[in-house]
């Protein structure tokens, strides 16, 4: 049985049918992983020897008949910012590989193995998860499995990737200003930003922390709602009754995004019926509230660090943290005001409309070489223009689904669906609802094919 291209439901009920061992769930996925992250750069660390002795616990498991969890013998991986236990947080930053181990694991994780899933490495970021891009002076940078010249996004590059070429079935990831959703896009796979604290965070390397939201990446909608409910503690309902009131985001959502993904993007919206264009003015000021916010709070949190080890940071990083640590202590206040005006303008939006719908990223993956991305004609700033239609959703904690268009052949496109906080059982009936009408689908990279 060929395991990569298994989802991580169909390979959980394959193993729990008898049809395949975890043992080699998981030896299928390193084997994979050696063959194909020399050429992605996905991975940190495997943890190989781990990996197979919890596979052959989840089998013996089953052998006596046990209930081994609705992810049993799933491998998963887990971006360097959640604890591990008896490893290194790095956190994508080199100054933290003096760190001492973690002497647990982080709470999703914890969950995670608790159902059944087998962790198998931790995977790339942007250092201290400020970025979109997974360029990192110390790891290495992230190629995006559809074209290697290309960006992965971030800062949860490493596990977009990974699921992306198969190396793993599902993969935790960090959302505090888009770092799910804009990898999801520029991979072309399926990214959750739940709800704000539907998911613990204890365990992981926190950035801000009144934006800081654990997610996940997967190649299928089911595997999204069985993982959510597993890192939630919540049943998920599936099928909801009736027809959701849908919208598309326009103006600051719509200027400046690639033609072809909003065409993308109409289409699917007219599969949910979202005639309707809904304008949020304030966009432009609430993106503006949460880049400075991000900027103050995290300059703040590494000032310490920064007065001692500076030139041991990724320079990319350092200069922003730098900046906004450089930021008056008023500045906070006004943000935070700022944020509050566009929060209340979205709310309003999602009380007249269940769903709201606007691209992840204003266009695919950008060259790596160049660095820039098109906005109107106009070659832009990749890594300051990736997040743009992302951050400002951000600052109301609201759960946002990102879902790959169906683009056989050309690079992955993706569209934001948004609820409001706690619908995020309506986010992935939308989704299904989407890949059922073929207006969205996971398309495997030509080097994954290649890999098979």
């Amino acid at each position: 049985m060929t395991t990569f291209a298994l989802s991580a439901t169909e390979l959980a009920a394959a193993i729990r049918a008898g049809k395949l061992s975890a043992s080699q769930a998981v030896q299928d996925a390193l084997a994979r992983i050696a063959r194909l992250n020399g050429r992605i750069n996905a991975f940190t660390r495997v943890l190989a020897d781990e990996a197979l002795h919890s596979a052959a616990q989840v089998d013996a498991g089953l052998a006596r008949g046990m209930d081994m969890g609705p992810l049993a013998g799933v491998p998963f991986a887990v971006k360097d910012l959640f604890d591990v236990a008896g490893q290194v947080t790095t956190a994508g930053a080199a100054i933290r590989l003096r760190s001492p181990p973690a002497d647990a694991d982080a709470a999703a994780v914890e969950r995670l193995r608790a159902a059944g899933g087998i962790l198998v490495g931790t995977l790339n970021m942007d250092e201290f998860a400020y970025g979109f891009v997974t360029q990192n002076v110390h790891f290495g940078t992230t190629f995006n499995p559809h074209d290697t010249a290309r960006l992965s996004g971030g800062s949860s590059g490493g596990s977009a990737a990974s699921v992306a070429a198969g190396m793993v079935a599902l993969a935790l990831g960090s959302d505090t200003n888009g770092s799910v959703r804009v990898p999801a896009s520029l991979c072309g796979v399926f990214g959750l930003r739940p709800t704000h604290g539907a998911v613990p965070l204890e365990g992981t390397f926190p950035f801000i922390d009144r934006l800081d939201t654990v997610g996940l990446f997967a190649r299928s909608v089911a595997d999204l709602r069985t993982s959510f409910s597993v890192l939630s503690g919540a049943a998920v309902e599936v099928g909801l009754p009736g027809a959701a009131r849908a919208a598309r985001l326009g103006g600051w959502f719509r200027h400046g995004a690639d033609p072809d993904g909003l065409a993308g993007l109409d289409a699917a919206a007219a599969a949910l019926g979202a005639i309707d264009v809904v304008d949020l003015p304030l966009a432009a000021l609430g993106r503006s509230a949460g880049f400075l916010i991000t900027a103050f709070e995290g300059g703040r949190r590494h000032q310490a660090s920064l007065s001692t080890h500076a030139m041991e940071f990724d320079p990319a990083t350092r200069d922003r943290l730098i900046a906004g640590a450089l930021l008056p202590g008023g500045l906070l206040g006004d943000a935070e005001r700022a944020a509050a005006l566009f929060v209340a303008e979205l709310e309003a939006a999602l009380e007249t409309y269940d769903l709201l719908l606007a691209p992840a990223t204003p266009s695919p993956a950008p060259s790596i070489a160049e660095g820039t991305l098109w906005m109107n004609g106009e070659a832009v700033p990749a890594r300051a223009n990736l997040g743009l239609y992302a951050q400002p959703i951000s600052l109301a904690g609201v759960p946002v689904l990102t879902v790959p268009l169906a683009r056989s052949g050309r690079l992955p496109f993706g569209i934001q669906l948004i609820a409001a906080r706690g619908r995020e059982a309506l986010l992935f009936s939308a989704a299904d609802a989407l890949v059922s009408a073929g207006a969205a689908a996971f398309s495997w990279p030509v080097l994954a094919e290649a890999s098979a």
